[in-house]
C-alpha cells in the first residue's frame, strides 16, 4: 500500500500541441491536475518533467497552474531516468514508492516506469491520469507496465489509500479536490 512518507509523484511530459491530441484530453488533464493537487495537499514531493520544451512546447496551462512555484526537469530522453538531474532528485528524496502520471502511456510513461522498476522502485501508474493519442496505445502501454510489475491505480484510489482515515484537514482537502 502507498504511504505518504514513502511516495513521490512523477509528472511526465504533459506538454505542447501533442497534449491536445491525447485521448479524452479534458478528462486526462482534469485527473492529472487532481493527482498533483492531492499530492501537494499531502506534502508529497512532485518531480515535474518536460521533454525538449523548446521544440515540443511547455506544459499545458491546466497542469502548469497547479505546479506554481516548481520548476520542470528538462530531458532529452523518453524515460525520465535518462535525465541525470531527475535521477539525482529522486535519489535525494529517498522514497521508493513512485506514482506516475503523464503522456504518452506507451512511450515516455512506459519507458520511465520500466527504468524505475529496474531500479527497484514500487511503481504505481495512475491509469486515469495517463494518456496516449489513441485508447489502444494507452491500453497496450498500461498492460505492458502491469505485466512488468507496476501497479495500476487511479486518482481517488491512490489518494484515499495514502490517507487511510476519513477525518482531519488532509481528508477535507482531498474531498474538495476529488469532487
Amino acid at each position: 500500500m502507498l504511504k505518504i512518507e514513502n511516495t513521490v509523484l512523477v509528472v511526465v511530459d504533459i506538454q505542447g500541441k501533442l497534449a491536445t491530441l491525447m485521448h479524452e484530453k479534458e478528462k486526462f488533464f482534469e485527473n492529472a491536475a487532481k493527482m498533483i493537487k492531492g499530492c501537494l495537499a499531502l506534502n508529497i514531493p512532485v518531480l515535474w518533467n518536460e521533454q525538449l520544451p523548446d521544440k515540443l512546447g511547455e506544459t499545458v496551462e491546466d497542469i502548469k497552474t497547479v505546479l506554481t512555484g516548481k520548476n520542470p526537469l528538462i530531458k532529452k530522453t523518453f524515460s525520465c531516468c535518462g535525465n541525470e538531474l531527475f535521477v539525482s532528485e529522486l535519489k535525494k528524496l529517498g522514497r521508493k514508492q513512485v506514482l506516475v502520471i503523464g503522456m504518452e502511456t506507451h512511450i515516455c510513461v512506459y519507458q520511465s516506469v520500466m527504468d524505475l522498476l529496474a531500479d527497484g522502485h514500487d511503481v504505481h501508474v495512475v491509469g486515469d491520469a495517463v494518456s496516449s493519442r489513441s485508447l489502444e496505445n494507452k491500453m497496450i502501454g498500461t498492460r505492458a507496465m502491469r505485466e512488468a510489475g507496476a501497479r495500476v491505480t487511479n486518482v481517488e484510489m491512490a489518494l484515499f489509500e495514502m490517507l487511510r482515515v476519513a477525518e482531519g484537514d488532509a481528508f477535507k482537502q482531498i474531498i474538495r479536490i476529488v469532487k
